[in-house]
């Protein structure tokens, strides 16, 4: 049998999806995953595509841009969300999952798959590929060795930022009676989050011993380089007392049923597991100290002896400079034989990360099949994170969730444009969906999308 002409570096979302792509239309891959010879600083398990920080792939709903990049990836085949919509727990219009049964699944379709050859092993080198592809897709917690290869190799100044995962706590240590169920809005279930109301006094109080509570310190060589969408809840309380209140905290749309009026405040917790057993702290990543996390979190109405399944923690996310140094189908220029995929090139998040995989495996299909790779427009939500990673700026670049301000919106000759926002990202959605739609038919003729 042939030996696999495309090795993929990282078990994680992107390496996980690129290796899928290619898979399902035949293509034999060698897949290479240093868990569990070595681990990192918040891996828990040597599965694939395990989720490290929240469980939430976030919006389900199109006419968001997470939304619309979901149903994009689904019209193609998307291997990480057709598990994600299987382990799925309540979480109003979002898409959540019981993360153990998700990484569970994921690894047990790949274990099952005949041209899939997985290699535990520790990725040291920048890999030599002959006549063969190289994917790396080794995420933002790359060994400290391939790190150092990568910074030889790309002859860059180092680029990092820092990441933080948010407590779980365990349901059955909360005190119910403090507590009340209900989603923003009313979304989803209507119900599928616990809140944590807080009068003023106690808001306040809180966010004085958040601020002073004893934190984790940086070693002298790093710098706060934080992803504006991943703040730890402590930097956010630097910036004001109501920032809180405006950001996790926020009470809009949450009415206490048993006053009818919204708190001053609210904590909300999310389901992590299918079983109800664990709820982590929606958008309360932090860096303090895990005494100190005791101490404050459990200042919280109903959360006086609250049990940790798990802490928060901070750790350093890695990326490389893609404008310098990709291009749109995310190959590395100085050999096109390599292509980067995942938080490596400058993405945040995991479906953010899944997508770059699946457009690298495309890509690398095409190029099997005998086909010079077609990129995606740059009018779809796949195309946008594209587009970031490889258009030169004038200004840093930093890591991008997808956005309807990287989606490009093309005018259609004697179509005014559309005034109202909704209808026009709606338009936007519809497009994108009609263009990717074509683009499968274009780039991946038969044998395309065999069953998985």
């Amino acid at each position: 049998m042939a030996a696999p002409r495309v090795t993929v570096i990282g078990g994680g979302f992107a390496g996980v999806e690129c290796a899928h792509q290619l898979l399902r239309r035949g293509h034999r891959v060698r897949l290479v995953e240093m868990r569990p010879v070595r681990s990192t600083d918040a891996h828990a398990t040597d599965r694939f595509a395990e989720m490290v920080c929240s469980n939430s792939f976030r919006s389900d709903n199109p006419a968001n841009a997470v939304g619309l990049l979901k149903r994009e990836m689904e019209s193609i085949g998307s291997l990480i969300l057709e598990e994600a919509r299987k382990a799925a727990v309540p979480a109003g219009d979002a898409l959540a999952v019981d993360r153990a049964l998700f990484a569970e699944a994921v690894t047990r379709r790949l274990d099952k798959e005949p041209l899939l050859e997985i290699v535990r092993v520790e990725a040291e080198s920048m890999p030599e590929t002959g006549e063969d592809w190289v994917v790396i897709a080794t995420g933002p917690l790359t060994s400290p060795a391939l790190e150092k290869a990568l910074l030889a190799a790309l002859g860059e100044k180092h680029l990092y930022f820092y990441d933080a995962m948010a407590p779980i706590v365990e349901f059955a240590s909360l005190d119910r009676e403090k507590l009340y169920a209900l989603s923003r809005w009313g979304k989803g279930g209507g119900d599928d989050y616990l809140n944590v109301p807080l009068s003023r006094l106690e808001y306040e109080a809180f966010v004085r011993e958040l601020l002073a509570g004893e934190k984790v310190a940086f070693h002298d060589f790093e710098k706060a380089a934080y992803f504006e969408g991943c703040l730890p809840v402590e930097a956010m309380a630097e910036r004001g007392i109501e920032t809180l209140r405006h950001g996790p905290m926020k009470p809009f749309g949450l009415p206490d049923p048993r006053t009818g009026k919204e708190p001053y405040a609210v904590v909300q917790l999310r389901q992590d597991d299918l079983a109800r057993e664990h709820f982590n702290l929606v958008g309360f990543q932090t860096k303090l100290k895990v005494g100190e996390q005791k101490r404050v979190f459990r200042m919280l109405p109903g959360l006086e002896k609250a049990e940790f399944v798990r802490f928060g923690m901070l750790h350093r996310n890695t990326y490389i400079n893609g404008p310098a140094h990709l291009d749109a189908l995310f190959r590395w220029k100085k050999n096109p034989r390599i292509f980067f995929a995942g938080q490596l090139t400058g993405v945040e998040g995991y479906l953010e990360s899944a997508a770059t995989g699946l457009m690298v495996g495309s890509s690398l299909a095409q190029l099997l099949e005998g086909r010079e790779p077609k990129a995606l427009p740059f009018t779809t939500a796949l195309g946008s994170l594209a587009k970031h990673v490889s258009f030169p700026r004038e200004q840093q670049y930093t890591p991008m969730n997808v956005t309807f301000g990287l989606i490009e919106d093309e005018d259609v000759p004697g179509v005014p444009p559309i005034r109202d926002r909704a209808k026009r990202r709606a338009e936007i959605g519809r497009r994108a969906l009609a263009t990717v739609a074509r683009w499968r038919e274009e780039a991946l003729p038969a044998p395309a999308l065999l069953p998985s």
